[in-house]
């Protein structure tokens, strides 16, 4: 009898380090979102708007560019939305990065399948921070949009931002970017060629569609300081636009 008690008492301390253990790392790791990623912290490089971060996973290391949030060297991070780009060149640290991921959801967190944002989504950009971090936007060379009569600059809307908080603008620029059907707005970025500090790209929602490469013209509410909530804030962008034709 004190045999079997023994046994009991042993399997169940087993089970309850077993139980211990699956709620800890163990679970996190089995609950990540399919396209997720665990990486480690290997280095950070921090600037004005932006936190470059070197990880390690799966015996490799690689560069990562996020909006600017507080990451510390060897703690572990997730991730799942985000795009490589190749030769790519940072102003403020003079460096090129032969190769570099720009992530959108970047989280202390692990990241499951029922908070995971649409696919293919840049929510904001750089200098747009929020707790998750998000897509950097990408500074497209060589485009020259003339400011619409009556309308102003992507620079100007920055610039002079409290000027226009609430107020209807127009503005015409290159699309460089569409994200359809997305919290039941589409999502668009424009580019004009003009610039404010960092500030370059223009986060658009309408229910309009475009083509990425197009010349548009919008009119659309400024709004500022808007929060969508899972970390994804903008300190600038253009609401319930219309495309004018």
């Amino acid at each position: 009898m004190k045999i079997l008690n023994r046994g009991l008492i042993l399997a169940a301390f087993i089970t309850s380090l077993l139980l211990s253990c699956q709620n800890g790392n163990d679970k996190k790791v089995s609950d990540l979102a399919p396209n997720a990623h665990q990486v480690k912290a290997e280095e950070v490089i921090q600037t004005s708007a932006y936190t470059y971060v070197r990880v390690s996973a799966d015996n490799r290391d690689y560069w990562t560019a996020i909006a600017k949030m507080d990451v510390k060297a060897g703690n572990t991070y997730y991730w799942s939305e985000g795009s490589e780009m190749r030769d790519f060149t940072s102003k403020e640290l003079k460096r090129t990065f032969r190769s570099i991921f720009f992530i959108q959801d970047f989280s202390s967190e692990p990241i499951r399948a029922a908070n995971q944002m649409p696919a293919n989504h840049q929510m904001g950009q750089m200098n747009q921070s929020g707790p998750a971090g998000k897509m950097p936007a990408v500074e497209h060379k060589g485009i020259s949009v003339p400011k619409l009569e009556g309308g102003v600059t992507i620079a100007e809307l920055y610039a002079k931002r409290k000027t226009y908080e609430g107020k209807n603008v127009k503005i015409r620029g290159e699309v460089v970017k569409f994200s359809p059907g997305i919290m039941n707005r589409n999502w668009v970025h424009i580019q004009d060629g003009s610039r404010d500090g960092e500030n370059f790209d223009l986060t658009i929602t309408t229910k309009d569609s475009v083509k990425v490469g197009e010349i548009v013209v919008f009119e659309g509410k400024v709004i500022l300081d808007k929060d969508f909530g899972a970390g994804y804030f903008y300190e600038l962008i253009l609401e319930d636009a219309l495309l004018k034709k």
